[in-house]
């Protein structure tokens, strides 16, 4: 079923400028922005995953390290009066 929007003037020039041939429809534009938009959406996710497990790995590499400096440390906790 095809059904109209209404966009403004200025929306349909953007449309009419982002057209890769002079027969490209505005839904093809459409959907190419539509195909593009999900592509970034799951390189972000991707990279943010990426980016915690590397943040992860430096949290447990800097865990160990403070580990060891404690163990080598004799530390007694004494409230203070």
């Amino acid at each position: 079923m095809i059904t109209s929007i209404q966009i403004r003037e200025n929306v349909k020039n953007q449309l009419e400028k982002m057209k890769q041939f002079e027969k490209q429809t505005y839904e093809e534009v459409i959907l190419a922005l539509i195909k593009n938009a999900e592509i970034q959406k799951s390189r972000q996710e991707a990279l943010l995953i990426e980016g915690c497990k590397v943040m992860a790995k430096d949290m447990l590499e800097l865990n160990k390290e403070l580990e060891g400096a404690d163990s080598d440390l004799n530390w007694e906790w004494k409230p203070q009066k």
